[in-house]
């Protein structure tokens, strides 16, 4: 067996993060280039992309980027032939592109969680897959954000937490047949986080209700984590090696609660469901962030601080309202 990571295993590095123009994403790639790493950012928008880029290149990191679609078949091959032409092998892969779905079940369709599938399993199934060979040729470092929707199945979240539990149990098999050849494989499961995400998310149902619980729970100081003491955490358990990490005391106080009373964690969560907003009679379909902030008449100072982040994660800004 390999022995455990020694912080600052991963400085002078080659680094692939997927979807890092914004968000934690960016926040991770930000970390690495702090660390000594060279940066290789993927995202499907090429100007948010060319400006992350820049933004690391500006700090003196090594740093490329490609714009792609990650749920392309073809998409790994681009992304693996980019690390290559520009830094060589590929050392730690960062799997953390996502969509965050909201709304409740009557207004969700088949298609939304294929789409969630698609971004949060089977495109990350395929990277990886692409990548081992690097991976194991240099004892590398994989890193799979998942979330404690992956353990526990948080209402009006139905998409995002059915494909965070199968990302769940793919980065602890991986974990588990990975170790015989030195790979190290770090599953993350973060609770709420001050990205911004808000304002990323897609609503259903009724858009302007579902923005509100949303984005005050992801703006909650007490009930949410600042970004950067996220990514350095994240980092820090990929570095030393740690199989899985969960971030946030809310998350973990739930995942022990789960884990000693299941049913009654479940029984929570049905009264939890209660409490929230119904789908309407004409529900609407995945409605952006920004947008669904202006159906919304939760007061501004509310999300104050999550704002506040995605301006720094170059999060698109909510709509005044």
């Amino acid at each position: 067996m390999t022995a455990p990571r020694r912080k600052g295993r991963l400085r002078g590095r080659t680094a692939l993060v997927t979807g890092s123009s914004r968000g934690l994403g960016l926040q991770l790639a930000r970390e690495l280039a702090g660390r000594g790493c060279r940066v290789v950012l993927c995202a499907r928008g090429a100007e948010e992309l060319a400006a992350a880029e820049a933004e690391l290149r500006a700090s003196g990191a090594e740093a490329a980027s490609v714009a792609c679609d990650l749920t392309d078949p073809e998409a790994p091959k681009l992304l693996l032939d980019t690390v290559h032409r520009y830094f060589g092998r590929l050392d730690v892969l960062v799997n953390n592109a996502g969509v965050i779905q909201v709304g409740p079940l009557g207004a969700l369709r088949e298609e939304d969680f294929r789409e969630a599938m698609e971004t949060m399993l089977f495109a990350p199934l395929r990277l990886t897959l692409a990548a081992l060979p690097d991976l194991r040729a240099g004892q590398g470092t994989l890193v799979n954000v998942s979330s404690v929707g992956g353990r526990i199945a948080a209402p009006h979240l139905l998409p995002y937490v059915a494909a965070k539990f199968a990302s769940a149990g793919l980065s602890e098999g991986l974990h588990a047949e990975l170790a015989q050849d030195g790979v190290r494989v770090t599953t993350v499961l973060p609770g709420l986080m001050r990205t911004g995400s808000h304002t990323a998310a897609r609503f259903h149902g009724r858009p302007g209700a579902e923005y509100s619980w949303f984005a005050a729970a992801a703006s909650m100081p007490l009930l949410s984590m600042d970004a950067g003491r996220a990514a350095r955490a994240i980092l820090r358990a990929a570095e030393r090696g740690r199989a899985e990490l969960v971030l946030t005391p809310a998350a973990k106080a739930a995942v022990r609660l789960h884990g000693v009373a299941p049913a009654t964690t479940t029984r929570l969560l049905g009264l939890a469901a209660r409490t929230l907003p119904r789908a309407g009679d004409r529900p609407d379909h995945a409605v952006p962030g920004a947008a669904a902030a202006g159906r919304s008449r939760l007061p501004g100072w509310a999300t104050a601080l999550g704002d506040r982040a995605g301006r720094r994660l170059h999060q698109e800004p909510p709509a005044a309202g």
